[in-house]
């Protein structure tokens, strides 16, 4: 018996690196303060409240300047997101 049986399964070892949103605006963020995965949570949590904001991804820098990418569907108010990021206790630098 030489049948075979297709069971749809794929190779999961491949690297696979999530999609970005497809969203319209990306705002490119520069913080300072952040030295931990708490941090990153604070951060994301804050920035998520946001209206419009659809995700929030954070490259740590522990005790250095971080970089926040933050996704949204329309143009994001610039003080509302300086705000959100001083209320979790950070602060927001320029390039």
């Amino acid at each position: 018996m030489t049948d075979r049986i297709h069971l749809g399964l794929t190779d999961v070892s491949a690297s696979v690196t999530p999609a970005a949103p497809a969203s319209a605006v990306t705002e490119e963020l520069l913080v300072t303060g952040m030295t931990c995965g708490h941090c990153v949570a604070s951060i994301r949590e804050e920035l998520s409240e946001i209206a419009g904001v659809e995700a929030v991804t954070v490259d740590l820098v522990a005790g250095g300047t971080s970089h926040v990418t933050v996704h949204s569907a329309t143009p994001l108010d610039d003080d509302a997101l300086t705000a959100a990021i001083e209320e979790a206790g950070y602060t927001r630098v320029s390039a």
